[in-house]
């Protein structure tokens, strides 16, 4: 077909949109288990904080992980 992509860029496409969407779920995972245990042990923001940033922490590293598949595959 024509103006078709070619069987490997859509992969990567899909890959990435993948790890797009990662993203976002973790920090949202974060931010709901870091605001569960704020609430339980009563400790203010600092946990929801922690684990908003080990959420983004944890998109970095989806991102970075699918870079270096991608690498090694060219």
């Amino acid at each position: 077909m024509a103006g078709t992509p070619p069987r490997e860029g859509k992969s990567k496409w899909v890959d990435y949109s993948a790890v797009g969407l990662m993203f976002p779920a973790s920090i949202i995972v974060g931010f709901a288990i870091g605001h569960f245990l704020d609430k339980w042990l009563k400790t203010g923001p600092w946990l929801t904080l922690v684990f908003i940033l080990y959420g983004i922490l944890a998109g970095f590293y989806n991102l970075f992980s699918q870079a270096r598949r991608d690498e090694r595959k060219n």
